[in-house]
């Protein structure tokens, strides 16, 4: 009767055993592939920031192209450097959203990618959105202004003055009414909605796959 007892005492601890292996597995096909997804997900946003890269080298290029060509004349240096140091904007915030994004470890702790992607977010929302709604506002003048004098072969600052001054007022009003919208989703309660879509598609699915993981493992 005793051994009776002792092999049903070991045939117990063989089987949970095997529920404990079976189990783990399960846990680890399930971050395996939800990992992989979260991968798959942040891809689109290192193709759109190479390509903003590639875009800065460009706006890099053409802003010292057209300053160094006319360094004679004080405006025109003026829209050249412009240009130039957007360009190097975007350059050095494309770099640090991919510097960021490769920097996570998929084989991490949930807990240790979600403080990556916490800080891809704040990077995006606290910085690259205002930086980028303030250059956004204004950039498009010099960059007009370059392209009417390079294919028209018309300064428009040097012969339409107050022109260029209608288009800074309309650079202005652009910035408002980003500022207005902001503040209209922080009265009506909808900031979140701000901040989601300046944190970008991507990271918002590779939240919630690192959030279904962990309420999987909460539960297993």
């Amino acid at each position: 009767m005793s051994m009776e007892l002792d092999e049903m005492k070991l045939a117990w601890q063989q089987l949970n055993q095997r529920l404990d292996q079976q189990q783990a597995l399960n846990l680890r096909l399930y971050r395996e592939g939800r990992l992989d997804k979260l991968r798959h997900g942040l891809r689109p946003l290192v193709w759109g920031q190479s390509i903003q890269l590639a875009f800065g080298v460009l706006f890099m290029l053409l802003g010292t192209a057209y300053w160094t060509s006319h360094r004679d004349v004080l405006h025109r240096i003026v829209l050249g450097v412009t240009v130039q140091v957007f360009g190097l904007v975007m350059v050095a915030f494309a770099g640090r959203i991919l510097h960021l994004v490769l920097e996570i470890d998929y084989t991490a702790p949930v807990l240790d990618i979600q403080r990556r992607l916490a800080q891809l977010r704040a990077w995006r929302v606290r910085i690259e959105a205002p930086v980028f709604a303030v250059i956004g506002s204004f950039v498009w003048i010099p960059l007009l202004l370059i392209e009417m004098h390079w294919e028209i072969g018309v300064d428009v600052w040097a012969r339409w003055p107050a022109f260029v001054g209608w288009l800074v007022i309309c650079g202005w009003v652009s910035l408002a009414l980003v500022l207005a919208v902001v503040l209209l989703a922080h009265w009506t309660g909808r900031l979140r909605w701000i901040t989601d879509n300046a944190a970008g598609k991507a990271v918002r699915k590779a939240e919630a796959a690192l959030e279904e993981i962990a309420r999987f493992e909460r539960g297993a």
